[in-house]
């Protein structure tokens, strides 16, 4: 049977090990280390409030120690102790600190509150809007004419006023490293408004249950020069407007007519087919497939032949496809790139 002090020393020991393991985490995906201007003033949010709960926490366990200390029964002490009823100072001390507190807490939240709830039009801002399925992510740029899937393209340094929506049931869209969460329901538009203050790759997540594969409904957020970010809306104009380009090789013609049969009425390519599964347009550009694996052949094929063992409860239907039509589907699907037009 273990001492007292062995289990007070292992829960010293986890206590200090889940408090070090706190200040863990990656740069493109803590809400500690922001990355935006929506991001900081939420964590100054966070600061201050902590802050003041530590303080109240620290004020109220002295005094709690003093009483227990000072007023403690001492021996050969008998009867009840003379009885103090109010105090009229202490009571306006204690009724006078927490309205303070609140007050300074209340003033930067509203204040913060206002700033960002603003909904920037078309000349403040670049519009985007995201629409959230059962399990991805869908990004539109209305006044560009571009739209794509999985990956969100932002511009550096400018402000992205984000309209969202869903297209079955509630999620919520989150960016850690840039700003907090917000719901995206059917049938109803909620509006934010994110900036990126340095490029590179971040990550966001669906932070709402949302069905059987809610932990892997994951997106990238890629951050470009702004000049970069004009070049990519120009290639994918260029792209969406043309008609889908013949494969060189004949096992990719292949893949592009199986593609055309038995994927184009959901998955648009080009400015083709149908929405109800992700632009597959810059596929072959992107990170991830299916928002969670590796992009590589093997985890393609794997994708292609069992859709609902990678992602349990998606939308895909399996097409039941052989090896050698899931060998063209996965060169075709390597062709669709916006980067080396």
């Amino acid at each position: 049977m273990k001492s007292w002090q062995q289990s007070w020393r292992q829960l010293l020991l986890f206590g200090l090990l889940a408090l070090a393991l706190t200040g863990c985490g990656k740069e493109e995906l803590s809400a500690l280390q922001p990355q935006g201007p929506v991001a900081a003033m939420q964590f100054d949010l966070m600061k201050l409030t902590t802050i003041i709960m530590t303080g109240v926490f620290v004020v109220v366990i002295l005094i709690l120690t003093y009483v227990l200390i000072r007023y403690r029964k001492r021996p050969g002490q008998t009867g009840i102790p003379k009885q103090v009823e109010g105090s009229h100072t202490l009571e306006v001390i204690w009724t006078v600190i927490p309205f303070l507190l609140l007050i300074i807490m209340a003033v930067p939240t509203v204040t913060a509150g206002f700033s960002l709830g603003k909904v920037y039009n078309s000349d403040e801002a670049l519009q985007v809007r995201v629409t959230a399925h059962q399990f991805w992510w869908e990004f539109e740029y209305p006044d560009l004419g571009v739209a794509t899937a999985q990956d969100l393209v932002m511009p550096v340094g400018q402000k992205v006023q984000f309209t969202l929506t869903s297209s079955d049931v509630m999620h919520a869209f989150w960016i850690p490293a840039l700003g907090g969460k917000i719901d995206t329901n059917p049938g109803l538009d909620n509006k934010m408004w994110l900036q990126a203050d340095r490029t590179g790759t971040f990550y966001g997540k669906c932070a709402e249950l949302c069905g059987a594969s809610h932990a892997l409904m994951d997106f990238k957020v890629e951050v470009m020069e702004q000049d970069e970010f004009a070049r990519w809306i120009e290639k994918m104009k260029g792209v969406q407007a043309a008609e889908p380009a013949a494969p060189a090789s004949a096992l990719a013609l292949e893949g592009q007519q199986i593609f055309n049969k038995s994927c184009l009425g959901c998955h648009a390519v080009a400015g083709k087919g149908g929405k109800l599964g992700p632009n597959l347009t810059n596929f072959a550009d992107r990170h991830l497939i299916a928002g969670i694996l590796e992009h590589n052949e093997q985890n393609l094929a794997d994708w292609l032949k069992d859709p609902e063992k990678v992602k349990p409860g998606n939308l895909m239907p399996n097409l039941n496809l052989d090896d050698q039509q899931v060998k063209a589907l996965v060169e075709y699907m390597s062709t669709l790139s916006v980067q080396d037009k």
